[in-house]
This record gives structure tokens, C-alpha cells and sequence, in this order.
């Protein structure tokens, strides 16, 4: 197989969950996309549970959301150090909730879309060498069958928090560990906790425990005087002793299935792109399992580059589209890491100040709600925008709320998010009568240029808060541009802005 090379329109080195939501993003759009998994088969390593209510919208643009939500149990809030709730059901989405089910159905559903999408998956493929050039990047893949070479014009690295794509590109990865020798399993319990998602501190330790809806548990626990390396094997009754004492409760553990030892480190890498190599994902940010972003962050990661990697290498936007990447989602890894940093270290607290804070604010439940309520939009990543340009309107760069859309017939889209699933932008217009709101099909010659990158909606209340807006929502759910009443050529520039110049306009 030596001195072969395959040729790809980009490349994506990691086939979990975040690679492989960006591999069926870039297939469903056309673009011609390899995944290369140095892992021979599938893992059954599930660390990540948690599924966020951000994360769930972007499933449901992907059709996928409510299968998932299928496979596992829905909670609605956390509680930590006592009696605080971070309650999930008051957030303005259709999800507000906490979906507990293993990273393995996560992973299943995502790669059964990128596979049905046209993306190739090769398993057994390790990333020894890369090399860029003014064209594109030549990868030096080990194959089952030798050594081959594997060409793109962009090369995306998800491969982990060890990327070889990182080090090969020579982008650091600066920061410090944060917590070692945690150790989980999978266990059933006796009898079934207080608390959907509990989470419980002593003096020397911590523990959470919380449901996958199928009478297992992902169990972990953490002791401050049992510090082993992470090859050593977990003792299930050391580590079930760790727990109970954090939590407060004999918690009965009667079957495992599973067990590991790990550390966290707090990382980020400073740029996440190097010409045409990038980073998402574990490869770009990683932190402790405090509040279970680390999934849902690499996803996000993933929603918010797959359409415009799409778009440039589909010919509609310029190369400098990318640059938006790292402006957009370098800052959400930043906070990712200062928030689970937060959580994690107010869990690790040593000093007898820490333990008296957190056993404060453990005794406020309700009081802190403002604190709460924050933390809930934070953790659940509905609290994110991206920054617009000066002199936008307020939408701008603001996560757009799952609208109700008028029906022209029974197979229109319902819903906004519904809409989204065709993978373009979103034109919402709430008044097709008036001479600036143009898109209508009296003068369909305005939004013609872009009919192939564009769906037409209109909420399905007109005389709300939309009645004079016409809204410009970008694949991933954000606004991309808004304004009241706008001119024809206000319009014009608008969608030559997001979705590119065309020869007919």
C-alpha cells in the first residue's frame, strides 16, 4: 500500500462523538469527507453521560434528538454540596433537562447519520506524519495493510485529548492537572438515590452518582489519601467506601460492570487552527468532569464548523470564513474551563475556608436562585452568543429559541429547528406583505441567487415580537444577521455576506 495516495476534500482524524458529528455535517452538505479512527473497533469506554439541553437542540437540527432521548433517562436538575439545585426546567428550550445515556448511544447515532450521509470511516488508521502546503495536507497514515498516504485540503484533528494532528500542526497545549486518580464504574445499586444526579463532598473526598435510566449508575468518587497511578487497578470497594462517605449513604452496591482510574487535566490550546489543520473537541480544550461539558462542548465545537468549512470548500465562502471558528468558540472553551474548574475545585476544597464556603452555599438551595439560574444557562450551554459587529442588531450572534413556523403544507417544517435539519440557513420573515420585507413569492429575484442554500420560514405568529424582523439563521442556530423592515438591498448584502457572492447576483 506504499505510495498510495487518497484524496479527500477534508479530512477528519477521530471518530467520536464530536468528529463524527462534523464528518456527517460535511457529507450532508456535499463535501467529500474521510474519518481515519486509530481504534480497530468501537469503544466500550463510556465516560461521558450527560447531554445538555444546547446539545439536544443541535441533535433535534439533525434529526437526532428525540431517538437519543430514547435511550436514556431525563432529569431536571443537578444537586451539589448539599441541598443546591441547579434546576434545568425552567430554561427556555424545548429540552430543559439533563438526558442521562452512555456516550456509546451518542456515538451510535452519529455514526449511522455520518455513514447514510456519504462520509467513509477507515477504523485502524493511526496519523504518523503531516505535512501542509499552500493546497492543502498530505497525512502519513498506518494502515492494516502498511503504511499509506492520505490527502485533503483541510485536515480537522478530534482526536482526543493526547491529538497527534495537535502535535504534528505544533499547536501547545498549555495548562496543569487538575485532579488525579478518579476512579468510576458502572454499578447497580441496592436502592435507588435520593437525587437523580447527587453529587457529595467530605473532608477528604468527593462522589457523584447518577442514572443511565437502566438501572445502571455511572458512580465515581474521588480520595484525597488514595492517590495511585492511573494504571492501577480500582478497588470497587475502596471506591465504594469513598463514595458513601461523600455522599452520606450506604448506597449498596450489588453488580459492576465496569471500572477505570483517570486524571483530568485543565488545557487549552491557544489557536485552534494552524492554516488548513484544526482543532475541536478534547484535541482543543480539556478540563474536569465537573458539570459534563466536555461532550457537549466538542460538539458544539463541531456545529459551529461544519457549515463553514462546508461553505469554503464548496466554493461560497472565502477562506477567512475560519478565522470565525477560533473567534467564536476559543472563548466558550475559556469559560468551559474556568466553570468546571470552579465546580471542580469547590469539590476538591482542602482548606477548612473552601469547606465552610461550600457547605454555605450547599445550605442556600433556593436563596442563591439568581447564582442557580446562571449556572443552569452556563452548564446547559443555552447561555452562549457569539459576538456581532458593531452596530447590529441585538439578535445578532444570539442563539435563536426554537419558533413555531406557519405551514404552507402538511410537510413543511413546524418548527425552526425542524427547518434547520436541511443543513442551510434559515430566511424568517414574519410579514410577507410590506415593500422592504422582499423574500415573498411576488419577488422571489432577491433571495434567487441563494435558493440552493437558503429555506424560507415564517413564525407562525406573525403580530409577535418578529411582526416587523426578518431574521437570517445560520445552520447552527444562531442569528446571523436581523433587522427591521429591511431594504431589498440591505437583503442583497446580507445573504452575499453569510452565504456568499453567486454569478446570478
Amino acid at each position: 500500500m506504499a505510495g498510495t495516495v487518497t484524496q479527500s476534500e477534508v479530512i477528519v482524524v477521530g471518530a467520536g462523538p464530536t468528529g463524527l458529528l462534523l464528518a456527517g455535517d460535511l457529507a450532508a452538505a456535499g463535501v467529500a469527507v474521510t474519518v481515519l479512527e486509530q481504534r480497530s473497533e468501537e469503544s466500550n469506554l463510556t465516560r461521558a453521560f450527560g447531554v445538555h439541553a444546547r446539545t439536544l437542540e443541535q441533535l433535534d437540527a439533525r434529526g437526532l434528538a428525540d431517538e437519543l432521548i430514547a435511550t436514556g433517562r431525563t432529569i431536571a436538575g443537578l444537586r451539589a454540596f448539599g441541598s443546591l439545585q441547579v434546576d434545568m426546567s425552567e430554561l427556555p428550550t424545548r429540552f430543559p433537562f439533563v438526558l442521562i445515556t452512555p456516550q456509546s448511544n451518542t456515538e451510535r447515532l452519529l455514526h449511522e447519520r455520518a455513514l447514510k450521509a456519504g462520509a467513509v470511516i477507515r477504523r485502524g488508521h493511526r496519523v504518523t506524519g503531516l505535512r501542509q502546503d499552500a493546497d492543502g495536507v498530505l497525512l502519513t497514515v498506518e494502515t492494516p495493510d502498511g503504511t499509506a498516504d492520505h490527502r485533503a485540503g483541510y485536515v480537522v484533528g478530534t482526536d482526543g485529548v493526547h491529538s497527534t494532528v495537535r502535535e504534528l500542526a505544533g499547536i501547545p497545549f498549555p495548562g496543569e492537572s487538575v485532579v488525579s486518580s478518579m476512579e468510576l464504574a458502572d454499578v447497580r445499586l441496592a436502592d435507588e438515590p435520593a437525587g437523580a444526579i447527587s453529587t457529595g463532598a467530605s473532608a477528604d473526598g468527593f462522589a457523584l452518582v447518577a442514572p443511565f435510566g437502566d438501572g445502571w449508575y455511572r458512580l465515581m468518587a474521588w480520595d484525597r489519601n488514595r492517590q495511585l497511578p492511573d494504571g492501577e487497578p480500582v478497588e470497587i470497594e475502596q471506591l465504594t467506601e469513598t463514595a458513601s462517605r461523600a455522599l452520606g449513604t450506604d448506597l449498596g452496591v450489588r453488580e459492576v460492570r465496569w471500572v477505570s482510574r483517570l486524571h483530568c487535566d485543565e488545557r487549552i490550546a491557544p489557536r485552534y487552527r494552524a492554516d488548513r489543520v484544526l482543532l475541536a473537541g478534547d484535541a482543543a480544550h480539556c478540563h474536569s468532569p465537573a458539570g459534563g461539558m466536555g461532550m457537549n462542548t466538542g460538539l458544539q465545537d463541531a456545529a459551529n464548523l461544519g457549515w463553514k468549512l462546508a461553505s469554503v470548500v464548496n466554493g461560497h465562502s472565502p477562506d477567512s470564513l475560519l478565522d470565525s471558528y477560533q473567534d467564536e468558540r476559543h472563548p466558550v472553551g475559556r469559560q468551559v474551563v474556568r466553570a468546571s474548574g470552579g465546580l471542580i475545585r469547590m469539590a476538591l476544597a482542602q482548606s477548612s475556608g473552601l469547606r465552610a464556603l461550600r457547605s454555605v452555599v450547599g445550605g442556600l438551595g433556593g436563596v442563591v436562585n439568581p447564582l442557580a439560574v446562571r449556572g443552569a444557562r452556563t452548564v446547559s450551554g443555552i447561555g452562549i452568543q457569539y459576538p456581532a459587529e458593531r452596530g447590529a442588531h441585538p439578535l445578532a450572534g444570539k442563539r435563536v429559541p426554537d419558533l413555531r413556523l406557519a405551514q404552507d403544507s402538511p410537510q413543511a417544517p413546524a418548527r425552526l429547528y425542524e427547518a434547520l435539519r436541511a443543513g442551510r440557513f434559515v430566511l424568517v420573515n414574519a410579514d410577507e406583505r410590506g415593500p422592504g420585507t422582499v423574500f415573498t413569492a411576488q419577488q422571489p429575484e432577491v433571495t434567487a441567487p441563494w435558493e440552493d442554500r437558503l429555506v424560507h420560514a415564517a413564525p407562525a405568529d406573525r403580530h409577535g415580537k418578529l411582526r416587523a424582523t426578518v431574521l437570517l439563521v445560520r445552520p447552527d442556530g444562531y442569528a446571523a444577521w436581523a433587522a427591521a423592515d429591511p431594504s431589498r438591498a440591505e437583503l442583497r448584502r446580507a445573504l452575499a455576506h453569510w452565504l456568499g457572492e453567486t454569478d446570478a447576483a
